[in-house]
């Protein structure tokens, strides 16, 4: 009988509703909870993150960048739950960028068209091959594995402006979670990157630019966005870029991991670091203006598609990688006069090529 109580006895519950048995430990708080609680306390943990930001206003159009994968099919599943439950009232798109990488992203393309289909969102995919005149596979080919991540993350962020300005979008929203962030922060910090570590935790960036850009996931780890898209049999896409197995971020996020590991909360307590780290004011900031050849915001003379363009143009890729050289570096001793922020991004395409 005794054995039989003590038995009973050990039974959990789940912590905040005290009803359910717990089927999952959040990694972020620890806590021991069930199914329905956890989704309760997930989605509205990003409503909060949301209102407490003004990240939207009613009316607004708003791009959500799309690749397929864990954190962007959860962020269109649940900013579309939120939009009808909370009355939002935005107007939501999905947004595709195909580097053309076969074997992956063209898979990877598939799911999100069932998203387009689940979720009932309109979709605009834009290619590398229509902007730049090449794919990832054809830059891999000429400069092998090496730096080939540079190359994508330069088309990839000018290409998602190109394509919201296409949609005609008010906001773009991505994916990026709390561990993104927190791994941002090292790598600017371990590359010494000034401009970028001001403003890499900021929710919100480009306001003066065309179209800003939101993190609705700023606060949300990786592993419960994981968790949620397994629990709700959400459709996304797993595989890792085959030509990423070697980033540099891949190493910071290892040692993410493992602080994680150690201590949970090591994440947020990245990402408040970043966010407190105040600029010297004796520190010289890039001034930010418009690139002469196709109009996108840059504060050299070329913005750097532009210059990594030429490179490949002319049978030099490694023209743009590391220290400023060729046409940026040729104008270093010029005293550039910051430009009026960009309002449109559709008159001029990136790079030589005449669309």
């Amino acid at each position: 009988m005794e054995a039989k109580s003590k038995k009973s006895g050990a039974t959990r519950l789940c912590c905040l509703c005290n009803l359910r048995r717990p089927v999952l430990k959040r990694p972020k708080t620890l806590q021991q909870i069930c199914r329905e609680c956890f989704y309760e306390v997930f989605e509205e943990e990003i409503h909060q993150v949301i209102v407490q930001n003004r990240l939207f206003k009613s009316g607004e159009r708003v791009a959500i960048g799309a690749s397929g994968g864990k954190d962007s099919t959860v962020l269109a599943y649940v900013l579309s739950e939120l939009n009808r439950r909370h009355n939002y009232g935005l107007d939501l798109f999905l947004l595709s960028i195909d580097e053309g990488i076969t074997g992956y992203r063209d898979d990877s393309l598939e799911t999100v068209k069932r998203n387009e289909v689940q979720y009932g969102l309109p979709l605009q995919i834009v290619s590398y091959k229509d902007l730049y005149g090449w794919t990832m596979d054809d830059i891999v080919k000429m400069i092998g594995l090496k730096n080939n991540c540079t190359f994508c993350g330069v088309f990839r962020r000018q290409a998602l402006d190109r394509g919201a300005a296409l949609l005609k979008v008010d906001k773009l929203v991505t994916g990026h979670n709390a561990d993104d962030i927190a791994e941002t922060v090292l790598l600017n910090i371990l590359r010494g990157d000034i401009a970028r570590l001001s403003r890499c935790t900021s929710i919100t960036t480009g306001e003066d630019g065309p179209i800003p850009r939101c993190k609705p996931f700023k606060y949300t780890y990786e592993k419960e966005i994981v968790m949620y898209a397994y629990f709700k049999k959400l459709d996304y896409f797993s595989t890792e870029c085959i030509y990423s197995p070697n980033a540099y971020r891949g190493f910071a996020r290892e040692f993410i991991k493992d602080l994680e590991r150690l201590r949970p909360r090591a994440i947020l307590d990245i990402i408040k670091s970043g966010e407190d780290f105040r600029i010297a004011t004796t520190t010289k900031m890039p001034e930010q203006g418009t690139c002469e050849r196709c109009g996108y915001i840059s504060s050299q003379k070329w913005c750097k598609a532009c210059v990594l363009l030429e490179g490949l143009n002319r049978g030099l890729p490694k023209m743009g990688i590391g220290r400023p050289r060729g046409v940026n570096g040729d104008h270093k001793k010029e005293t550039k006069k910051p430009g009026p922020a960009v309002k449109s991004i559709e008159s001029k395409q990136c790079g030589s090529l005449d669309f």
